[in-house]
């Protein structure tokens, strides 16, 4: 299987080179945003991730905030995170 940067495929059906900086993992972890000074808190799942970034899932993204603290389980510690794209269910992050 190739890896998932390698390429994409467009609503049109044509691929196209990557153009992420660096290559996504996939992962199925649970992670947890903090924000508010540690007042506010979510749950989600990280589907992938990289140096770089990460994918979020969420029941609802209404509530995620523009920039939080990320904490993957099994990673040492939270990284600082801004929202790069979002839909209904999905975030797209980029660790600043």
């Amino acid at each position: 299987m190739d890896a998932i940067t390698r390429k994409s495929i467009g609503l049109d059906g044509k691929v196209f080179a990557e153009r992420r900086a660096a290559q996504r993992r996939r992962v199925l972890k649970g992670a947890k945003l903090s924000f508010n000074r540690g007042y506010g808190a979510l749950e989600c799942v990280a589907r992938n991730e990289s140096e770089t970034g990460a994918l979020l899932v969420f029941g609802e993204t209404s509530a995620v905030p523009a920039m939080f603290d990320l904490t993957l389980n099994g990673s040492d510690g939270a990284r600082p995170a801004r929202v790069r794209w979002r839909t209904p269910t999905l975030v797209g992050v980029e660790f600043v």
